[in-house]
């Protein structure tokens, strides 16, 4: 059973850059730049039949290029932080292209996301929450340069069961 979603790729530049803020911080699991993105929608565990529906499906998914910004620091956890992330600037591009996708997730018969779009590209992952580490380290870290990168595609990824955080496998790309 395949383990889907969609997500925007970085380029490798950006992915480079990201690096470096990559360090610093005891227990943190890196997330390898190879495995980068910006998600969509999850779909999760589907059968082959599902797949296929959901692959045809997202050619029907349009855009025009446009432009994201990296810009912050940020976790998800809050007093036991799970996760250090980089934050996408507020763009309506992009949110009405994950609109889109959400959309289509219902249309296809998934249940409908719950949680609130927050576009982000995972640094780390941690077992156990890091609170006052992390916020030294994000007081340290939150000032890096904006990184900017056009956006003219996005892709379907696949991911191995309940292993959270890759490697992540590029099964179809959707230019725009």
């Amino acid at each position: 059973m395949p383990r889907l979603f969609t997500a925007l790729k970085i380029p490798s530049s950006i992915a480079t850059q990201l690096t470096f803020l990559q360090c610093g911080l005891a227990g943190a699991r890196w997330i390898d730049p190879s495995d980068f993105h910006i998600t969509l929608r999850f779909f999760g565990d589907m059968d082959n039949a599902q797949a296929k529906d959901l692959t045809q499906s997202l050619d029907q998914v349009s855009s025009n290029p446009f432009t994201v910004e990296l810009c912050t620091l940020g976790t998800f956890g809050s007093d036991k932080p799970r996760m250090l992330w980089a934050g996408v600037t507020a763009n309506e591009q992009l949110s009405t292209l994950h609109q889109s996708h959400e959309t289509l997730a219902q249309r296809l018969g998934f249940k409908a996301e719950g949680r609130k779009f927050t576009p982000h590209v995972t640094l780390a992952r941690f077992k156990s929450g890091r609170a006052h580490q992390l916020g030294l380290y994000l007081a340290e870290h939150n000032d890096f340069t904006p990184l900017s990168f056009k956006v003219t595609d996005f892709c379907l990824y696949s991911a191995k069961d309940s292993t959270g955080g890759g490697p992540y496998l590029i099964e179809a790309q959707y230019p725009f």
